[in-house]
């Protein structure tokens, strides 16, 4: 969204090049000396730079770059066992023009978009729209008389940020409210033993469990990547605080625990009345509002364009895709095609974070180069996920097998020992 004051949520050294080539001309620091910031960067004193900064940073990567094509709408993938490549259909979304682009191995790097439910939809793009159309649509907000952000996550919290910050112009005079199904408006994972989990220890971990357990925990694991950066929460309360010295109401409201189950336009449509439901008390009522913002998420769908490939492809019993463990589709063809955020459900929770970028990246390009161009980190943290890992560097630990044949001490293994307080 690039909101003013919005940083990124990852450290600096998570960009394109760094943690693969810190000698990169690519990386992020030098782009700040190319462009004559270093200095600035260097009494900045801060690892999350302006997330603004950082897509300049990639304009500038571009630029530097003749290998980038914008402009293509991608229409179709298919195989060429003549010729031993794939080909890549796209035409010019405004011209219609049409392009074709071959290649041995392809990398699948689509992203992710905006989700609306289905519940939710069907009214006026002014007035009830997703946080990623916000700046677009934020000068029409402003002059509504009563907005409500759904959602409990970054988006949604930079989105209430921005509003309450403008609030306070005198020229701006609407009830603002946030509301969320979430237990409460908590605060991203951001310890830093909490940040090993965004590592190639946790990754070739997770992919090693079945898809069962993985299906089940994966998503339990939402506030290590989908709650709120806790420095955003900390300056929505300062504000708070701020706007209520003197007994002054602050107009805002927040409500957790609470599910809209529909919007529907009421009186001459100019209001929206949302259906909502405090799951926890049990209670319902009717929240009205101008304009609602919903910080609702995103989705990763199947992209239409692999269409000609279905019958090649790998896939689950949930008809998502089966990969390997080093990120690549498992597909009955000879090239490869590399994934790049397409497959949490078997990687992890680490799968979109910027920083295991260029571990992923790095097994591509070793495995296109057929050698080790770039060190293919492991022995990255303190913590030891797998038993194998753990009974490698324990001296006093040994694997025990399913039977309970192999004991690493004297004690009887069928007495558990007594718990502790923080068990």
């Amino acid at each position: 969204m690039l909101l003013e004051g919005a940083t990124l949520e990852v450290p600096f050294l998570a960009d394109l090049v760094t943690l693969a080539d810190p000698t990169s001309p690519y990386s992020y620091l030098n782009y700040l000396r190319e462009t004559g910031r270093l200095y600035e960067f260097y009494f900045y004193e801060t690892f999350q730079v302006p997330r603004r900064e950082y897509n300049e940073y990639l304009r500038w990567v571009v630029a530097e770059l003749e290998s980038c094509r914008f402009g293509r709408d991608v229409t179709a993938v298919r195989w060429d066992d003549e010729h031993g490549h794939y080909v890549v259909t796209a035409t010019h979304p405004e011209t219609g023009e049409r392009f074709e682009y071959r290649g041995e191995n392809l990398a699948l790097g689509v992203g992710s978009r905006p989700q609306i439910p289905d519940h939710l939809q069907g009214h006026p793009e002014r007035d009830v729209f997703h946080t990623a159309t916000y700046r677009g649509n934020r000068e029409r907000v402003l002059e509504a008389d009563s907005v409500t952000v759904v959602g409990s996550g970054q988006s949604a919290a930079e989105v209430f940020q921005d509003l309450l910050e403008r609030q306070a112009d005198p020229d701006n005079d609407y009830r603002l409210d946030w509301l969320t199904r979430s237990d409460g408006f908590f605060p991203m994972e951001y310890s830093k033993l909490g940040l090993q989990h965004f590592t190639p220890e946790y990754d070739r971990y997770v992919y090693d469990l079945p898809q069962d357990v993985k299906d089940e925990f994966i998503p339990e694991q939402e506030l290590l990547y989908k709650g709120i950066d806790p420095g955003t929460s900390a300056e929505i309360y300062d504000l708070l605080y701020r706007r209520s010295i003197g007994d002054r109401d602050p107009d805002v409201g927040l409500f957790a625990m609470t599910e809209v189950r529909d919007i529907e336009a009421v009186g001459d449509g100019a209001q929206y009345a949302l259906d909502c439901h405090q799951w926890q008390a049990e209670e319902s009522f009717v929240h009205e509002s101008e304009v609602v913002v919903l910080g609702t998420g995103y989705e990763r769908p199947i992209p239409d364009f692999l269409d000609p490939l279905a019958d090649v492809i790998g896939w689950d019993e949930q008809g998502r895709f089966e990969v390997t463990a080093d990120h690549r589709l498992e597909i009955d063809a000879a090239g490869d095609i590399f994934l790049q955020n397409a497959e949490m459900h078997t990687h992890g929770v680490g799968v979109p974070d910027l920083g295991l970028g260029c571990y992923r990246n790095t097994r591509f390009v070793n495995r296109l180069v057929g050698r080790e161009a770039y060190p293919e980190d492991a022995d990255t943290v303190y913590q030891d996920f797998a038993v194998e890992q753990f009974v490698e560097r324990a001296p006093n630990a040994s694997r025990r097998h399913g039977n309970g044949s192999e004991s690493s001490s004297g004690a009887d293994p069928s007495r558990p020992s007594p718990p502790t307080q923080n068990d």
